[in-house]
């Protein structure tokens, strides 16, 4: 009765250590019969394949074709900034690259505002958000001599609504390839 006791607090105690953690089970293999090994998968990588875009030839596209086609992607700023903003970044980085891949192609920036200020004032930020995309650029290896810049300030809202939503979008660059 002794021995019992002792066993069965003894498993008592291993039941309870045993829910506390888990661990894979303990095989027992009697004397002179070899345990079966645990396999080892190999995990091979899959390469990441990106999917065969056929851009096409832009020489033969008029300008109006090309900027229709929306190679170069506009970037937004914050109200009364003409800071890039974090989230912009990437956009500028992507259209970096393409002018780096069509050497050739020269774009202007057209710097925007939204309606609130007064048309020289927005004048004045529509310009320093012009110069910042093409100092972005720049910092890229774009060269500068195939960039211009141009503020519009107010006067081309891309949204023509009168509240915050529509003062986001117009609080813009935009990109024009101007020759290729």
């Amino acid at each position: 009765m002794k021995k019992l006791a002792i066993a069965f607090v003894t498993l008592s105690f291993l039941f309870t250590l045993g829910g506390c953690k888990k661990k894979e089970p303990v095989k027992v293999v009697a004397p002179g019969v070899q345990a079966p090994q645990k396999k080892t998968e190999e995990v091979k990588e899959k390469p990441i394949v990106k999917p065969q875009v056929q851009e096409e030839n832009i020489e033969n596209m008029s300008l109006e074709e090309i900027n229709r086609k929306g190679y170069l992607h506009r970037i937004h700023f914050d109200f009364d900034k003409y800071n890039i903003r974090e989230d912009q970044k990437p956009v500028l980085i992507r259209n970096a690259q393409w002018l780096k891949e069509h050497p050739t192609v020269k774009v202007l920036i057209e710097g925007h505002c939204d309606e609130r200020g007064t048309e020289e004032y927005n004048l004045a930020l529509g310009e320093k958000r012009a110069k910042a995309v093409r100092d972005f650029l720049i910092s890229m290896g774009i060269s500068p001599d195939r960039i211009k810049i141009v503020s519009y300030g107010k006067s081309r809202p891309l949204d023509p609504r009168h509240n915050e939503e529509a003062w986001a979008k117009n609080r813009r660059a935009e990109f024009v390839i101007i020759a290729r």
